[in-house]
């Protein structure tokens, strides 16, 4: 029992360091994508490419001064922030990452925790994500930052209707809420991105405007807002919320790879198991996972400088009006699908 715990706290600070890790060189890697998109160079002075410049940029956020205005509500200023880093952080406790693991006597399950409601789980925090962005919005008491966290909460609201809808239809299909068994199912090429382009489609529009990303980064859009929510936010608590972004953009690249792009899965796995060992295929399984979303989090870039932002009545047409009414087909026509499927 003892190395079991072991083994889950280890695998738990893993996954936390990873993801601040990728979230730190997100930014970099943001910032050269842009650059090659505009013909420049990026960063290219802190290390050889500029590639110590996200541990210049986190020394900057831990060394300035910080900032709390007088008519801020102080604690609910704070918690804001928290809470934002928190959800980002605890919805990869339900992902695969990989097979199991043996090690000698010990076998390692590279998820933290396989619950039956796994898609249930990452829901509930999506939706508290946004309560860190409301909270610091409004505890703020800048009409800019409470406008960009009204926009947040309806944006959210809105869009979390839509991609719940684009899940069903896969759940029709899987048969279980249990992110462990969905990849498992997955085996070889058999993925559900085969089986449901539509509601792939549909969820990965939503995942933009769950993370706040651009074309769908209205509550944070700087012509407008200055800074939306996070406008009188300085310091570490500002480091806070743009991490928060970062880490949701490799969590919903790690979701939309499970759920529809074969997790660790690949075709020859059992081949490579069989003529170089278990473990072999496993670690290649994990290796591929994260080239996987390595390619969702480059498209999330791509988008951001390809794309123009859209107006907020268009935003909110498109998940209402365009989003929920293709949900609803999907999972009629995917029902249909499955009745002629067994009555055949």
């Amino acid at each position: 029992m003892l190395t079991d715990l072991y083994i889950k706290i280890a695998l738990v600070v893993v996954i936390f360091a990873i993801s601040l890790l990728i979230a730190m060189y997100s930014t970099y890697a943001e910032r050269k994508v842009a650059a090659f998109l505009q013909d420049r160079l990026g960063p290219d002075r802190a290390g050889p490419w500029g590639i110590l410049q996200p541990a210049a940029d986190g020394m900057k956020m831990f060394m300035k001064e910080e900032i709390i205005p007088t008519r801020a509500t102080g604690f609910l200023f704070i918690v804001g922030p928290s809470l934002a880093i928190m959800t980002a952080c605890i919805g990869s406790a339900v992902i695969p990452w990989g097979q199991k693991l043996v090690i000698g006597s010990t076998t390692i399950d590279l998820q933290v925790t396989d619950i039956n409601v796994g898609i249930l789980y990452i829901f509930g925090v999506v939706s508290l994500g946004v309560y860190g962005i409301m909270i610091g919005g409004w505890a703020s008491n800048n009409k800019y930052s409470l406008l960009g966290a009204i926009r947040a909460a309806s944006q959210n609201i809105s869009y979390e209707i839509s991609m719940g809808l684009s899940i069903i239809a896969l759940l029709m299909v899987t048969g279980t809420l249990s992110l462990r068994e969905i990849a498992e199912q997955q085996h070889g090429w058999h993925w559900n991105i085969i089986y449901q382009p539509v509601g792939f489609v549909l969820f990965l529009i939503c995942a933009f405007a769950e993370t706040n990303r651009s074309p769908f980064d209205l509550p944070e859009c700087e012509t407008e807002l200055v800074g939306g929510y996070h406008t009188e936010y300085s310091s570490m608590k500002l480091g806070f919320y743009l991490f928060a972004e970062y880490i949701n953009m490799f969590i919903s690249s790690a979701v939309m790879v499970t759920l529809y792009w074969g997790a660790y899965n690949y075709p020859g796995m059992d081949y490579i198991a069989a003529h170089f060992g278990a473990n072999a295929s496993v670690i290649l399984g994990v290796v591929l996972m994260f080239m996987k979303i390595f390619l969702f989090i480059f498209f999330f870039m791509w988008v951001r400088w390809t794309i123009p932002r859209f107006r907020y009545d268009q935003l909110m047409d498109l998940g209402w009006k365009g989003l929920i009414p293709f949900a609803i087909a999907n999972i009629v026509v995917t029902g249909l699908v499955i009745v002629l499927y067994h009555h055949s």
